[in-house]
């Protein structure tokens, strides 16, 4: 089973496919989806949605996790998340694939087992559990990463 872990947003998308190879989890990639602040917000939302379908069509899943928002202070990138967040589910319903859609707590207790794991650790476990060696990993990439776990581990439950 491959799955797609997709962590928002509207500056950058972190992406993330990893395969169940029965006795582990193989990761096939992880990038980002960037955006230029300087172009109109349509502009910018276009690209996302061309971007992720363009990423859906090279990379075939089974399932794509995409994780629900969880602001607390600062709306206006929240909205912005938002928007990007709707033409990413968009591009999936577009092929149909199964979505999940779980909370950044629900992700880092099915990762690290600890539901306010910090970015530290949530990479850690991350590196650990896919074998990734010690290369640079943006945090978006890294939640797009813990996305995927997160599918194939709830695939097992």
């Amino acid at each position: 089973m491959r799955v797609l872990g997709i962590d928002p947003g509207l500056e950058r998308v972190g992406w993330a496919v990893v395969e169940d190879r029965g006795r582990a989890f193989q990761p096939l990639g992880w990038g980002m989806i960037s955006t230029d602040a300087q172009l109109d917000p349509a502009l910018r939302l276009q690209a996302v949605y061309r971007q992720m379908r363009a990423l859906i069509s090279k990379r075939p899943c089974d399932l794509a996790v995409v994780e629900r928002l969880f602001f607390t202070r600062n709306t206006s990138s929240a909205m912005a998340v938002a928007q990007a967040r709707g033409v990413i589910l968009l591009a999936l319903a577009d092929v149909s694939w199964p979505i999940l859609e779980p909370n950044p707590m629900q992700i880092k207790q099915a990762v690290t087992g600890y539901g306010k794991a910090d970015k530290v650790q949530m990479t850690s476990a991350v590196r650990k559990l896919l074998e990734i060696g010690v290369e640079p990993m943006v945090d978006d990439t890294a939640d797009a990463l813990a996305g995927a776990l997160y599918g194939l581990t709830q695939r097992e439950a």
